[in-house]
C-alpha cells in the first residue's frame, strides 16, 4: 500500500489496562470511514506502524472519533499526537517455489 492509499492518522488517545480489567490487549479504534478506505473491517487484525515500532492489535470501530484519528489501547512505541499508519495483515500464503 502506498503513502496516497495509506494516509497517516493522529493519535488522540491513548489507553493502557492493567491486570484485571475486563477488556484488555493491543487494539485500535478508528471511524468508520477510515477503516472502509483502507478496506478493514471490525475486529481485524491489523498492524500499526508508530514512529519507533509496529505492533499488531485488533480494529474497533468507534463513530465517536474525529475523522483521521485513532486512540490506541495497549500499543507500545507511540505517544499522543504522533502520526500512525494502519495497515492490513497480509494473511496469503507466500509462493514457495519462486524461491526455490
Amino acid at each position: 500500500m502506498t503513502e496516497v492509499h495509506n494516509p497517516p492518522l493522529q493519535v488522540v488517545g491513548l489507553v493502557a489496562t492493567r491486570r484485571g480489567d475486563p477488556v484488555r490487549g493491543p487494539a485500535i479504534f478508528m471511524r468508520p470511514e477510515d477503516a472502509a478506505y483502507r478496506l478493514m473491517e471490525d475486529g481485524e487484525l491489523v498492524w500499526v506502524y508508530g514512529p519507533r515500532r509496529h505492533e499488531l492489535g485488533t480494529l474497533v470501530v468507534d463513530d465517536s472519533l474525529p475523522r483521521g484519528s485513532v486512540v490506541l489501547r495497549d500499543i507500545a512505541g507511540t505517544s499522543a499526537s504522533e502520526l500512525v499508519r494502519v495497515s492490513k495483515v497480509n494473511t496469503e500464503p507466500r509462493d514457495r517455489g519462486a524461491l526455490a
